[in-house]
């Protein structure tokens, strides 16, 4: 059955605008970046890289798997510009976080969605700095 069938051409628009807001609900942009980030969980350390990073998260994958809900420690280095010199400084990060989502990998491992929930605003800072140096202006 099409549900769309009669329908005004603007509850049509305002139905696909609806569903493109959905679709992307982050508050901060993610750029998909790898980084070297190392994870604490449970008494197990990992030492992984991202697959994207944005001020409230990060996206990586391990090889063990980590609940949902789990909370972990997290640190990594970001590379960020001198504006000034233009040289890449390596700014280091320190933060708590929780898994909210897990996926098991195809080929072995497990991709982990992780929501900084203890960040301070200096840290966040910095991550937005790295993140901006590669949004378009």
């Amino acid at each position: 059955m099409i549900k769309n069938v009669g329908a005004k051409p603007e509850k049509l628009k305002a139905r696909r605008v609806n569903r493109l807001r959905a679709a992307e609900r982050r508050k901060s942009p993610r750029i998909a970046k790898e980084l070297p980030i190392n994870i604490a969980a449970d008494g197990y350390g990992f030492s992984t890289t991202t697959q994207n990073v944005s001020c409230t998260g990060v996206y990586c994958r391990v090889n063990r798997y980590i609940p949902p809900f789990t909370k972990i420690a997290v640190k990594m280095a970001l590379p960020i510009v001198n504006p000034k010199t233009a040289r890449n400084s390596l700014s280091c990060l320190e933060c708590k976080g929780v898994v909210v989502r897990t996926e098991d990998e195809d080929m072995g491992g497990f991709n982990i969605a992780i929501f900084f929930n203890d960040i301070n605003d200096s840290q966040r800072q910095k991550i937005s700095r790295y993140v901006n140096q590669f949004l378009p202006q």
